[in-house]
């Protein structure tokens, strides 16, 4: 008989791949791929990503991409209930924030290889709504005329390298506390949506009723996902949050209605953006406000992210500067004029990335996973709506907890980086926005770098932000 051992080598792949072995007529249906080709793609794939680079493998980085999908699926109903105030079509606007976040994900992993998964941004599209269409009087396709045209800025700023200088004039001292405060502001967000903390008209904040079913679910969230990360369980986020589901379910405290999306739907919004509108300069304002608020709020959560996955150089002739900057930005510009032609409001980064990080995502695969997820979640969009926020908020929660680690490397014994720093930390979180954290963090870092004699030490655009930064509140206050 003659040797079969040939066959050892060949796997089923697509392409369509002949065998020419004459004793493989009925084992080769004629989809065969030999295995050191399939190995070759496979090291290729890995070396494309820097797999060894970063230390990390398949398992880690896709389990890393589901994590981020279930801590941010929320945006798949909580954008469309949001925009529907503007007359848009619910399940058109649906099925648009699915497409553009799969795109601006996928888009961000393949090219700047990044662990960042974008959507249309929370703020932003309460802006586009309840500002821009319901108090403006402005149409919904004169808004989205508005984003797009945002988005085309945003990528002449990207191609003239002015975005990139602006991420390069933030004080790299501040990085950490960047990263520590969102860590901060992630975690009250969690602690509101378990209903560990409430609002309170004396003091704010108070604590929550912790006899409610959703906040002991989620009390035993986070329970279960700390005694998991003790003994160094990577995939403790994801068995955290479906445990919790799980236990939700048993307690009949998830609910649900099935529905069904069609892609039809999506032509209700898709290309209906109203450019010419957009031109007048009675709507120079909107754009600003669109541009002004992503540009600053992308650079927070960019640099805090990247700085908790230990991506960003601590020594040698790039220290303390983002790789692939430009990638970034042009990703995050093309997925926001994207996102315009669809049907959405400004799509961005999103700070939920660093669930997946603290879980080991390091490349660009986790992005691209995110990114399938959510083209999967157009089918099955019921059953994603099933996640609660009481099984996502514990996740939120020791997320931030990881992020806020980060604050120990800032020089707290030194007062012109502690009192930026303290600024930054605790402004994120309690004014609910990131840009507003480091406007008060680059502000002070100016203003103490000038009065002490060390104002030529720094890049000149520190200044040019910090101006800007003052201008956005005389404009806010005006």
């Amino acid at each position: 008989m003659p040797s079969t051992s040939r066959c050892e080598m060949w796997v089923y792949a697509t392409p369509p791949v002949s065998c020419s072995h004459p004793a493989h007529k009925l084992c080769n249906p004629g989809r065969l791929l030999p295995m050191r080709t399939r190995l070759r793609i496979v090291e290729s794939t890995e070396a494309w990503f820097h797999f060894a680079e970063h230390n990390t493998n398949w398992r880690t980085e896709i389990l890393a991409g589901a994590t981020t999908f279930i801590t941010m699926a929320y945006i798949i109903f909580v954008n469309p209930s949001i925009l529907a105030h503007t007359g848009m079509d619910l399940a058109s606007v649906t099925i648009a924030t699915c497409l553009c976040a799969a795109f601006g994900s996928i888009l961000m992993g393949a090219l700047a290889n990044y662990p960042l998964a974008l959507a249309p941004g929370m703020g932003l599209n309460a802006y586009f709504t309840y500002t821009v269409v319901l108090k403006m009087g402005v149409s919904w396709q004169v808004a989205l005329g508005a984003v797009f045209i945002s988005g085309i800025i945003f990528l002449l700023l990207t191609i003239g390298g002015i975005r990139q200088r602006l991420v390069g004039a933030i004080p790299h001292q501040l990085h950490s506390a960047v990263a520590g405060g969102i860590g901060l502001f992630i975690a009250f967000i969690g602690l509101h949506n378990s209903g560990i903390i409430v609002s309170d008209p004396v003091t704010f904040v108070t604590l929550g009723n912790l006899h409610a079913p959703g906040t002991l679910l989620a009390i035993f969230g986070i329970a279960l996902i700390a005694v998991l990360q003790a003994f160094r369980v990577k995939a403790s986020m994801l068995i955290g949050v479906l445990s919790t589901v799980a236990l939700g379910i048993a307690c009949h405290q998830v609910h649900y209605q099935p529905s069904t999306l069609s892609l039809a739907a999506l032509k209700q919004t898709a290309f209906h953006l109203d450019l010419r509108g957009a031109l007048h300069l009675h709507f120079f304002d909107i754009i600003f406000v669109f541009l002004f608020v992503d540009l600053f709020d992308n650079i927070g959560t960019l640099v805090a992210v990247t700085d908790r996955a230990d991506l960003i150089p601590r020594s040698g002739p790039n220290a303390h500067t983002i790789p692939r900057l430009d990638k970034i930005f042009f990703a995050d510009a093309t997925s926001t004029m994207v996102g315009a032609l669809a049907g959405t409001s400004t799509v961005t980064s999103y700070i939920e990335s660093a669930s997946g990080v603290a879980v080991g995502g390091r490349t660009g695969v986790t992005a691209i996973t995110t990114g399938i997820l959510f083209i999967a979640a157009i089918f099955v969009a019921p059953f994603v709506g099933a996640i609660p926020d009481f099984a996502t908020a514990p996740a939120l929660i020791l997320v931030g907890a990881l992020m806020v680690a980060g604050a120990s490397r800032i020089e707290w014994n030194e007062p012109r980086v502690a009192i930026p720093a303290f600024l930054t930390l605790i402004t994120i979180p309690l004014t609910y926005s990131i840009a507003t954290g480091l406007s008060f963090g680059l502000i002070s870092f100016a203003a103490l770098e000038l009065v002490t004699g060390r104002g030529r030490r720094q890049h000149w655009m520190l200044y040019l932000l910090a101006v800007l930064f003052l201008v956005r509140f005389i404009y806010m206050a005006s």
